[in-house]
């Protein structure tokens, strides 16, 4: 007997030791077909965005178009079919490559182009009636296409753009200009995360270089050199004060690697996920400590658990579904269902259907009440900072809200358009528009916007001309 018993304790000892998780039973939801918005155009760009932004009014959806770029703003009660000639705004001269809801101010997106410019876009209430081409800001600063615009997280009117021109800038929309440029990348940037105060800005880059970025001075303050695999995409893990990448391997799989924020010599771990050949997009959810990750081209998403001891990563479940993803929008977490548990929702574009599926993530409870284990104060719609304050070198974290009911608030603040000026573009000493090389009918598409031209009260376009212009005055 005494034989038999130690036989079953070695053999059980192999057997995998799962963590206790309160999220180990989470499970993705797909709305109804009547819930979904079908008949959309999505793009068939093959640049690596997720072309879709989502707040808790408005979807926008990056679409196909001729003769420019342009993208669908649908309030999101509005399910369902949408008709072929339904109101888009297709202002730029080049095809859309980003587009990001403004966090503090719900009717404000903005949008990059291969034209070279930034754009921002003040949508009416209740959604478009007719086609907007005209934006409240035009915003030229970089010499080729515009690939990234990311929203400061804590800050209002901050924003940040990063070109084909291997440049990062940062505009006050406060004053309409760029006011910082971050020069030290090599090759074409491609992807940026701000850490919970936005005080660090994490980018990668083609030349095959994780950097960690104090961008009010553009210094590097940690550089990782990743010769060995190539990091496509990083996201900051909330306040642990951690970086993860998902790249690949020198053996051409997909894996994500987790980094010390404050020592990129060698990551701390590094796990190969499968040998297919989509980007994976990773989105972190800092309230359950929950990593999502979603490859282009897959119909599954993989989700973790992210701890503070070894093994760091915990595998919990995967959402699986027939229909591959080309981008994934995400709704905040102040649009969430708190009465179904909803910790996550995703907006999975499927192309070949032009369809949008909204994908719940949900946490099993029996009880109808609401759930404070799951729903933490969280980051809210007010900013902590304003442009000038965070530009003198303060750093606040994120005015956090209840998801509670009867506790949410919502920001009453409104885009104001800057004061008319004309002033050449400067930024860190250099004339951004300077000897700027002419963009190429494939950077700006048919028509190549006129230099110089006012745009009426709030809106104008930087240009060469405008620079030389105010140095003759």
């Amino acid at each position: 007997m005494t034989l038999r018993l130690g036989w079953f304790r070695s053999h059980m000892s192999w057997r995998p030791q799962y963590r206790s998780s309160k999220f180990r039973n989470v499970y993705g939801k797909v709305a109804s077909r009547e819930h979904c918005f079908d008949g959309i155009p999505i793009t068939k760009n093959v640049h690596d965005n997720h072309f879709c932004a989502v707040n808790t009014r408005f979807l926008a959806i990056v679409t196909e178009s001729a003769g420019g770029g342009s993208f669908l703003v649908i309030p999101l009660e509005r399910t369902g079919r949408i008709e072929p000639n339904y109101p888009k705004v297709c202002g730029h001269q080049g095809n859309v490559l980003d587009i990001k809801w403004n966090p503090f101010i719900e009717n404000v997106i903005a949008s990059c182009s291969e034209d070279a410019s930034v754009r921002i876009w003040e949508i009416p209430e209740g959604g478009l009636k007719k086609n907007m081409t005209e934006a409240v800001l035009e915003l030229y600063g970089h010499s080729r296409r515009v690939g990234l615009v990311e929203w400061h997280p804590t800050t209002n009117n901050i924003l940040f753009s990063a070109g084909y021109d291997y440049k990062v800038l940062i505009w006050n929309l406060d004053i309409g200009e760029p006011v910082k440029m971050i020069d030290c990348h090599t090759d074409v940037i491609l992807c940026m995360s701000f850490n919970t105060d936005g005080s660090l800005l994490a980018t990668t880059c083609k030349d095959k270089k994780l950097r960690v970025v104090e961008p009010r001075s553009g210094r590097v303050l940690q550089e990782a050199s990743c010769k060995n695999h190539r990091v496509n995409r990083v996201v900051f893990l909330g306040s642990t004060k951690r970086l993860l990448t998902t790249g690949v391997s020198r053996w051409n799989t997909r894996q994500i690697a987790l980094w010390d924020q404050e020592d990129l010599s060698m990551p701390l771990i590094e796990e190969e996920i499968d040998g297919l050949s989509g980007l994976l997009f990773p989105f972190y959810d800092a309230d359950t400590h929950m990593l999502y990750l979603a490859g282009k081209g897959d119909g599954n998403i993989r989700y973790y658990e992210i701890g503070s001891e070894k093994p760091y990563v915990s595998y919990l479940m995967e959402f699986r579904s027939p229909a591959p993803q080309k981008g994934l929008g995400v709704m905040p977490k102040h649009g969430l269902d708190v009465s179904a548990c909803e910790v996550f929702r995703f907006y999975k574009l499927v192309t070949l259907k032009g369809l949008i599926e909204p994908i719940s993530m949900i946490v099993p409870r029996r009880s109808e009440t609401y759930q404070e284990d799951i729903y933490p104060m969280t980051p809210g719609t007010e900013p902590a900072l304003t442009p000038d304050e965070w530009l003198s070198g303060m750093n606040r974290d994120p005015i956090l809200m209840s998801l509670k009911e009867g506790s949410k608030k919502t920001s009453k603040l409104v885009f104001k358009t800057p004061a008319r000026e004309k002033k050449s573009v400067v930024v860190n000493g250099i004339d951004l528009l300077e000897n700027v090389p002419p963009r190429t009918e494939n950077e700006v598409g048919q028509h190549s916007p006129r230099p110089g031209v006012e745009l009426g009260v709030g809106r104008r376009e930087w240009s060469l001309a405008t620079a030389q212009e105010a140095t003759a005055l």
